[in-house]
């Protein structure tokens, strides 16, 4: 330590939001360069270094292959996929002084697509898979939490290729199971989270998160152990409501009602209920409108906006992240001014079921009807005070699938705790996780985008079928120091900590700093990871203090009693196992406990 590149910090960097920001950084394994982008010290390295060794293990271990991609792309293969504007301000753009267009890549699936067409022809190439561990960006609005959401992040992504589905399906399972096993060698704790593919395209998709309190993610998790982003849920369909006994659909007045609270309150001072209850939100159905904003495709040669309108119980709020899953890969605003007024049938604070979908198909004066899709909580049967396309005046007793029809159900509001879990075991409570990996099933969607093609057995072009998979690895680092950690500093798991064992030589006798220096050659000689505090003018309690920041498993201390009694203290950084072992056994009882240390 007298020569290793590093100083400790004894205060939390004032800017750090989370303790893995606060300790990497007081440790001195990373430093700030910029909101979002570190640069990594010899201790971070070390342990980035393990991280990568492990993920590499496993992947290679299913077969994959190693490549390795520049991070600056031109702007034509994302072009063709659409995702040069489906990212929006999440990419960095930039020009080269031709005035050509590149990115700092934020994934790579374009130009692993065309690597693999550049040099396969035929389904006896297949499969394939092709990983990378290398830097992405993302130009994040607002960089927090230190390595968990930066602007450059090392991130390893793999492609499969695969002749049909079938084929997907095993890569898919053989990479989620290396996943698993990558995570326990790590030490991190995570909850797989079924999920949604967003901007990433394709069908099945799951989310490994680190369940942390600092994370942005929501998921859902079932008394019966599975877990769900809240963008995936699905709602159980309830059974449908017998209806025989309803009264007949009616249109009151309800004047200056225009908002959910208004409706119920003209509703019970007007209009009482027969069974003597009052009128509440959740016996509301609220109808909005959103703006689906499509991409261009081959009917429309420019984007183009589609009126949607959406049915939801007036008691829930609209979760547009969920809704807008639904519409993926297209993105959805709440309609303006302008888009109601290309609708005259529609009464803003007053629309109703009457003017979209269905009925709205049926009617010879509405020239172009809007779909219609209700919420997945409105259960066929059920019975609602719902707008009347007139100013003032709501119907009421209005029964789904007697009154009025839908185009489809979606889910669109937000999930609360308590709401029954997709697999039906029971209510659902929430947890929040930071995600550290993610597995999808691609399918045919880059594939079909780049013309990527073999010829099969019959001699026949076909798409080949595609899945991607990655590990935030950087992120992942953060999150084990979220994990281990105490309010002393870092404590590595011992795969990736960056050393086994943490010698201090401390006092002033050089009899202590000579046992020191013999001890660290021969744990070597074992080929034991050392890290050697030489330091001579260092105060014992500050080299105390680094090694508890530092966080190396396993402590040894030669100081004053290895000159008045011949021992050298061994203890775990985490405070167990203490003990005075003699000089001459020290080395073969470190040894030992480090390997079982690496077995455990």
């Amino acid at each position: 330590m007298s020569t290793l590149f590093l100083r400790t910090l004894r205060q939390d960097p004032a800017d750090a939001d989370v303790d893995s920001a606060k300790l990497l950084q007081r440790a001195g394994y990373i430093r700030k360069a910029a909101p979002g982008i570190w640069t990594w010290l010899p201790l971070g390295l070390r342990v980035l270094d393990k991280i990568e060794s492990i993920v590499r293990e496993e992947i290679n271990a299913i077969g994959a292959q190693e490549v390795h991609f520049p991070a600056l792309l031109p702007r034509e293969p994302y072009e063709a996929t659409h995702r040069w504007e489906e990212y929006g301000d999440n990419i960095f753009r930039l020009k080269d002084r031709h005035q050509a267009d590149y990115l700092l890549a934020p994934t790579h699936e374009e130009m692993f697509t065309l690597l693999v067409k550049d040099m396969y022809s035929s389904y006896k190439d297949l499969p394939v898979t092709l990983y990378q561990i290398q830097t992405k960006y993302r130009d994040e609005f607002r960089p927090r939490a230190g390595l968990i959401r930066g602007r450059e992040f090392i991130m390893k992504d793999a492609y499969s290729f695969t002749i049909d589905e079938e084929g997907l399906a095993r890569a898919y399972g053989q990479e989620r199971s290396a996943y698993e096993r990558i995570f326990r060698r790590l030490g991190v704790q995570y909850v797989i989270v079924h999920a949604v593919s967003g901007p990433m395209g394709g069908s099945e998709s799951e989310e490994f998160l680190a369940p942390l309190p600092i994370g942005e993610d929501t998921f859902a998790l079932a008394p019966s152990g599975r877990a769900w982003n809240v963008e995936a849920l699905s709602t159980p369909r309830s059974p449908d409501v017998e209806y025989g006994q309803t009264e007949r659909m009616t249109c009151l007045s309800t004047p200056d009602s225009a908002t959910i609270e208004t409706v119920v309150s003209q509703a019970n001072a007007l209009h009482p209920r027969a069974d003597g209850r009052e009128w509440r939100a959740c016996d509301t159905l609220k109808n909005l409108l959103i703006a689906v904003k499509h991409p261009e495709d081959g009917d429309h040669d420019r984007p183009w906006r589609q009126i949607v309108a959406i049915g939801v119980p007036g008691d829930r709020q609209v979760d547009m992240k969920r809704l807008e899953a639904q519409f993926a890969p297209c993105e959805i605003e709440e309609a303006t001014e302008a888009d109601l007024r290309s609708h005259p049938e529609f009464v803003k604070g007053y629309i109703g079921p009457m003017a979209v979908g269905p009925q709205a198909r049926r009617n010879d004066s509405i020239a172009d009807p809007v779909r219609y899709l209700l919420d997945a909580h409105v259960t066929r049967g059920s019975e609602w005070v719902t707008g009347a396309d007139r100013s003032g005046f709501h119907v009421f007793h209005a029964v789904f699938g007697r009154d009025f029809e839908a185009d489809g159900t979606v889910e669109a509001v937000e999930v609360r705790q308590g709401d029954m879990s997709p697999d039906g075991s029971g209510p659902l409570s929430f947890e929040r996780g930071v995600e550290i990996g993610q597995v999808f099933q691609l399918g045919l969607k880059y594939s079909k985008a780049l013309d990527l093609k073999v010829l099969d057995g019959n001699g026949k072009a076909v798409p080949v079928w595609m899945g991607c998979y990655g590990i935030g690895v950087s992120r992942v680092l953060a999150c084990i120091a979220e994990f281990h950690h105490d309010d002393k500093g870092l404590a590595w798991p011992a795969a990736i900590a960056p050393a086994d064992v943490h010698v201090l030589a401390t006092g002033k006798d050089d009899k202590a700093f000579e046992a020191a220096e013999r001890l660290v050659a021969s744990l070597e000689g074992e080929g034991v990871e050392v890290l050697f505090d030489d330091r001579r003018k260092v105060s014992p309690g500050v080299k105390f203090k680094d090694a508890e920041l530092i966080g190396v498993p396993i402590i040894a201390v030669a100081g004053r009693d290895t000159v008045n009694d011949g021992t050298i203290e061994i203890r775990d950084r985490n405070g167990d196992n203490d003990e005075a072992v003699p000089v001459d056994e020290v080395a073969e009882r470190l040894v030992r406990r480090v390997r079982d240390m690496h077995r455990s």
